[in-house]
């Protein structure tokens, strides 16, 4: 009976501390600081270095694609 009691003393103790430790990351807003101060810094140093095409200096190619017809007979109006 006493070793029953102490796991469930243990348990107990054990939920409390995780509640506090829940409790101070919402009070504090620990994950939205993490995410501001580590992960954001992160992915914009990641994502800035990438290549990336530039839009400007493609070719224009106006008949690179077929030629657009419309149905004119037997079509709906």
């Amino acid at each position: 009976m006493k070793k029953g009691k102490k796991i469930l003393a243990l348990a107990a103790a054990g939920a409390g501390a995780l509640y506090a430790a829940l409790f101070a990351v919402f009070y504090f807003d620990l994950d939205g600081k993490l995410l501001f101060y580590v992960v954001e810094p992160f992915l914009k140093k990641h994502y800035d270095k990438m290549e990336r095409r530039d839009i400007i200096k493609m070719d224009y190619d106006v008949d690179k694609y077929g030629k657009y017809e419309y149905d004119t007979e037997g079509g709906e109006s």
